[in-house]
């Protein structure tokens, strides 16, 4: 079993000389100002939120945004609606993405959308932290729902699962099926489509009685951020689960 360290600073600032990393994974950090310097080795993987990424003296941040816009261009829509009319559009794609997607993991047998690939979470998984994420901004901060978390929600890596699962009632050990997840999943889409189609310029910018939950910081939450966030979510992870869908097809087919 590899050490694992978690919520600590001891390796700010700290520098790494003659070591064998081979397989080091850094998972939901702040990696402001990390440097890889004069290093070697094959299939070096990264993924997340950066500002600004050097390669050999060369910034590819640019290169690798377009792309990413190019092969998942629902990312665009919702990365740049600030209308109504934009948010119901990029709703539109988003839902039809997804309709796509799902009638594709179904094809596979349960269990592959119960496997992770490369550590990464599972079909089933996803569609629990999307769930979460809708019941987080908009069950409870857009709409102020008396009741918006669903047991089956699956919090981010970057936050206190454990926390939060007793504050929100959530069964972080649930072994759900894909239409056990799906049952709340989809009805919370549903609650989104009306959310996007009864909606006008001056409730974009209303500013919610709530915030998405306890760990995010106080302070105004305006109707507009908290659809963009979920938008956000959708057109990410639907990135990822379509990458990892190909591998589990693959699979599929050589056993």
């Amino acid at each position: 079993m590899p050490a694992e360290y978690t919520q600590g600073d001891q390796f700010r600032g700290a520098r790494i000389h003659l070591c064998d990393l081979s397989g080091l994974e850094i998972r939901d950090c702040d990696v402001t100002g990390l440097k890889i310097v004069d290093c070697y080795g094959g299939n070096v993987s990264l993924g997340g939120g950066f500002e600004r990424v050097v390669v050999n003296d060369v910034d590819v941040t640019a290169y690798v945004e377009a792309e990413l816009d190019r092969l998942h261009p629902n990312r665009v829509l919702a990365r740049e609606a600030t209308s109504a009319a934009e948010y119901r559009a990029a709703w539109d794609a988003i839902e039809k993405q997804w309709e796509e997607t799902l009638d594709r993991a179904r094809r596979l047998p349960e269990a592959k959308l119960n496997e992770q690939v490369d550590g990464e979470w599972s079909f089933v998984e996803t569609q629990r932290h999307l769930l979460m994420a809708s019941d987080a901004w908009i069950g409870n901060a857009v709409l102020e729902e008396d009741a918006p978390h669903h047991s089956l929600g699956l919090p981010g890596g970057g936050m206190p699962a454990e926390a939060l699962a007793k504050l929100l009632g959530l069964t972080l050990d649930a072994t759900p099926t894909l239409d056990e997840v799906l049952a709340p999943r989809l009805a919370r889409m549903a609650t989104m489509r009306r959310v996007v189609d009864e909606l006008t310029e001056a409730e974009l910018d209303r500013v919610c009685g709530r915030k998405p939950a306890d760990p995010y910081p106080d302070k105004d939450y305006v109707v507009r951020r908290c659809l963009s966030v979920v938008f956000k979510e959708e057109a990410e992870h639907h990135r990822y689960a379509v990458r990892d869908l190909t591998v589990l097809e693959a699979d599929t087919r050589t056993e």
